[in-house]
């Protein structure tokens, strides 16, 4: 039984997806391109790469706003802003709601990020250096809050309801998903668009490229000569509602929103502690009333770092049982790069696509699985894999040792 199950009022369930990523526009595509374990990634297009050792990142090239918004006059928002608003419409239609209709209902936003709207920031450091602070554009100024990505949302959807924006990094799509499930479960929103959403940027790039982070071509999560991450950019939403209320409106229902999971260890900027990581997985499986041996399937923080993943599966390892086998334990990023503040919210969209479609998502990249890691582990080399999952557990590690989980259930009608 889940820790908290005697004050949750309401199961709650995911019934609209949305995704603005490299790997195509819509969940639709986007989960098709995941299966067939395509690529996202590509030549940086999104900022100057010159003096860079490394060039490649996964950025949305076909990114459209003006034929995607309906609402938002996509010039006076930056670029993560009109993807969290990109997103969330994509998965309000998706869940079939009618037009106006969620901004008739109780409706919250929450979205995660971990650059805000870096670009503008990017835009305004360069008129701060080249003509000096009097000379600012004023109107590039008041796009630069961080807190305007989930009020795009509202904007876009018409919605009145609380906008939240979390600067947890790339935890932060769970973190976002935990919050929204609180105010849908407790009866405080009957809906709740949640993601994350983080535009590329230059300073993200070079911040990685400093610390020898950067992979020389594509990211490899679990490969043994696996040598970093490839910054990417994109926004995934997730449309949260109560159960009760899905069922009576015929609505699709993805998945369960079973429980979730938070530690913060503050011990280091940069390395995770495998401990507060395994802490954060048991506060999961406690508050979704799961036990390790029942989950089917990890969707991994995976960055193809080898400081992650040895982080990762060790503190898996604990918290399921040094001598329990793993389930299947997979990374999107080596399809999609890093998406930052996107990355949990995309892993959580994955999820639901698993347990609604039923397959696996692949670790593309991977060629041949670091022993070091453990002989047992199944990373899902090259494409998806057939399967029925059941539960399935999203991983959300940020820098400075914010730690998310998230588990959904497969929902049987």
């Amino acid at each position: 039984m889940s820790e908290r199950s005697g004050r949750r009022a309401r199961r709650v369930v995911v019934t609209g997806l949305g995704a603005v990523s490299g790997l195509g526009l819509g969940a639709r595509e986007f989960t098709a391109a995941i299966r067939e374990g395509r690529s996202g990634i590509g030549p940086a297009r999104q900022f100057d790469t010159t003096g860079f050792d490394h060039q490649l990142a996964g950025e949305v090239a076909d990114f459209d706003p003006a034929a995607l918004l309906e609402r938002l006059d996509h010039r006076e928002w930056g670029r993560s802003g009109q993807f969290a608003a990109a997103a969330a419409r994509m998965a309000a239609e998706d869940a079939g709601f009618a037009p106006g209709a969620l901004a008739a209902a109780r409706t919250a936003s929450c979205f995660g990020t971990t650059n805000g709207e870096s670009q503008v920031l990017e835009r305004l450091a360069t008129q701060r250096v080249e003509r000096g602070a009097e000379h600012l554009d004023a109107a590039l100024a008041g796009r630069a809050d961080a807190g305007r990505i989930a009020t795009a949302v509202n904007h876009e959807l018409g919605l009145t309801g609380e906008a939240l924006t979390l600067g947890t990094a790339c935890a932060a799509g769970n973190y976002a998903l935990g919050y929204g499930f609180d105010l849908v479960s407790t009866g405080e929103a009957d809906v709740v668009l949640c993601g994350g959403a983080d535009a590329s940027n230059r300073a993200t790039h070079a911040g990685f490229h400093r610390l020898g982070a950067l992979a020389a071509d594509v990211p490899r999560p679990f490969d043994e000569h696996r040598d970093g991450i490839v910054t990417a950019e994109g926004g995934a939403a997730l449309l949260l509602e109560p159960l009760e209320a899905a069922l009576a409106r015929g609505a699709r229902v993805y998945a369960e929103v079973l429980g979730y999971g938070m530690t913060c260890d503050a011990r280091h900027m940069t390395n995770p502690h495998g401990p507060s990581i395994a802490e954060c997985v048991r506060r999961a499986h406690r508050m979704a009333g799961v036990k390790p041996e029942e989950v089917d399937y990890i969707c991994a923080h995976g960055t193809g770092t080898p400081a992650n993943e040895a982080a990762e599966i060790a503190a898996v390892r604990e918290a399921f049982g040094d001598t329990a086998p793993l389930p299947p334990v997979s990374s999107v990023k080596s399809m999609l790069g890093h998406t930052m503040g996107a990355a949990a919210a995309f892993g959580a969209l994955v999820c639901c696509a698993a347990l609604h479609e039923g397959f696996l998502p692949p670790s593309a990249t991977v060629r041949t699985v670091d022993p070091a890691l453990g002989p047992d582990l199944d990373c899902v080399p090259g494409r998806a894999r057939e399967a029925r999952p059941a539960i399935a557990q999203n991983h959300g590690f940020a820098f400075g040792g914010n730690n998310a989980v998230a588990i959904f259930g497969r929902f049987d009608a």
